[in-house]
């Protein structure tokens, strides 16, 4: 009888595991997607940086033109992108777009019009009656890809306001987006037949999609394109892995922070291990609540040693992050449940010390428009005062449905604490906690006197719901229906060629 393999000798057998051997795998397991070897990146930095060459690759198009942003406003800088879409439509190229029903809602002028010249457009997850919570999972993703040679991963949307209003004292937004050239833009192709078929839309000929063989290598860097959907939690993963396996060095920037426990863990635990851990945020929320839960969640943080800034611009939209400059990530994530679990999103991992180093750089010139918070001698949350002169720039409202829903993930998070005393709260939750407990008291006094008024739009609310799942499960029966009868007719009538042996 032969002995079963012991795999702890079969290892030692091996010796040590090389350093990037180990990581590598970890963050392939972590983000469930491949690295590509042979890309070219370039770091574009703000509109000034990513439009221009978004248009370029555009109007330079001869076969395919994928198009897929949460955001793209019906104002001049949408105009210009629909186009140079439309453009390229009616000169024979397959331009394929995709835009969120939520992010882009307004501008459906510019989809009729590109629809018009021959464009095929799809538009993510519009309200339907039968799916009274479907529209929470929005999709996200902001990139491009051209031809199968080159594409964009960015955080920017297609709107006036990242470019700003000198006007009205209002800065360009500051944002990052990435431009790659190499077998890694296959990857972003089959993203986006991903959400293609997502949006209703029928799926995309295979022959169209670019194979990542057949594209020739274009430089020296490793590339993973994480293409984030609901219920999928590989970009969290791979944050959470990230923080565990930095050294020196982790500096994140994100537009809506709020993160979960594990997270928040993972950041005070790499900070007390001697990693130089920094976080660089917006210096105010469009929406009231997030500020002081944020704040409040900064606590862990610094008394982990994590240092905290503040932007002191009109608006801080990146999401990148870049560890021990090594390596790199950028894209359309934040960090908070909505982006991690709840949309669809797109980022790239990219493993190349060149980019790292240009990540560094442009980290430390963003803290010179920052405000460093600190724990005062009372032990509070505080900013300290200005190192540089402070930029008379007046704040932007971004508009952004995920900052809503990390706010409403955060005011949760605060009155789960409060009922179940699973964690201490600060000072800072304290007005959220009183105005909830004030409409709730509010919504009490209704109800006891104006019954009525809550009686009916809970039945209307019920019956609408009941309706919905009933409805849904017909579809569901009738699907299966369907596939168990074209089975039958396959068995009963197979295809030419196509018995046993061949």
């Amino acid at each position: 009888m032969t002995a079963r393999p012991d795999p702890a000798a079969m290892l030692r057998a091996c010796g040590p595991i090389p350093d990037r051997a180990f990581a590598d795998q970890a963050f392939g397991r972590a983000s469930g997607a491949l690295a590509h070897a042979g890309n070219a990146i370039r770091l574009l930095y703000d509109a000034a940086e990513n439009y221009p060459a978004w248009l370029d690759a555009i109007r330079g198009a001869q076969r395919l033109v994928l198009f897929e942003s949460y955001i793209v406003d019906d104002d001049d800088v949408g105009r210009e992108f629909a186009a140079a879409l439309a453009a390229r439509a009616r000169a024979g190229v397959r331009v394929c777009v995709i835009y969120d029903w939520l992010g882009s809602h307004g501008a459906d002028a510019l989809w009729e019009m590109l629809r018009a010249s021959g464009a095929h457009v799809q538009g993510f997850n519009p309200p339907r009656w039968r799916r009274p919570l479907g529209w929470i999972s929005r999709d996200h993703r902001k990139t491009m890809a051209i031809d199968g040679r080159v594409g964009f991963v960015s955080g920017l949307g297609v709107s006036a306001k990242w470019l700003g209003n000198p006007g009205r004292r209002l800065e360009p937004w500051r944002d990052t987006g990435v431009e790659i050239r190499g077998p890694a833009v296959a990857d972003l192709e089959r993203a986006f037949a991903q959400v293609w078929v997502a949006s209703d839309g029928v799926p995309l000929p295979d022959d169209l999609l670019t194979p990542a063989e057949a594209m020739a290598p274009a430089g020296g860097a490793a590339l993973r394109v994480v293409a984030g959907v609901p219920d999928g939690t590989g970009t969290y993963r791979l944050d959470l892995a990230i923080a565990s396996l930095a050294r020196q060095r982790l500096w994140l920037t994100d537009a809506y922070f709020v993160g979960t426990s594990a997270y928040v863990q993972s950041l005070a635990a790499a900070a007390l291990d001697g990693v130089d851990v920094r976080l660089l945020v917006p210096g105010a929320s469009d929406i009231p609540a997030v500020s002081p839960l944020s704040r409040a969640g900064y606590r862990p943080l610094l008394e982990a040693g994590v240092r905290v800034f503040e932007w002191n611009g009109t608006m801080l939209h990146a999401k990148t992050a870049v560890a021990d400059g090594l390596w790199t990530r950028v894209g359309s994530t934040n960090l908070n449940i909505a982006s991690w679990m709840q949309n669809y999103e797109l980022d790239v991992a990219i493993e190349d010390a060149a980019t790292g180093e240009a990540m560094l750089a442009r980290y430390e010139k963003d803290l010179g428009r920052a405000t460093e918070i600190v724990l005062t001698r009372r032990n509070r949350v505080q900013r300290v005062a200005e190192t540089v002169p402070k930029q008379h720039a007046r704040r932007a409202m971004s508009g952004s449905a995920n900052r809503a829903a990390a706010g409403a993930v955060s005011v949760g998070s605060a009155l789960g604490a409060a009922l179940t005393n699973r964690r201490a709260l600060g000072a800072a939750e304290s007005s959220v906690l009183a105005k909830v407990g004030i409409a709730a008291l509010a919504m009490a006094g209704v109800a006891a006197l104006w019954p009525r008024f809550v009686a009916w739009p809970l039945a209307v609310l019920g019956a609408w719901l009941g309706i919905a799942w009933l409805l849904r499960a017909a579809e569901l029966k009738r699907e299966a229906f369907r596939r168990r009868a074209t089975a039958a007719l396959r068995e009963a009538d197979p295809p030419p060629g196509g018995g046993e042996g061949d």
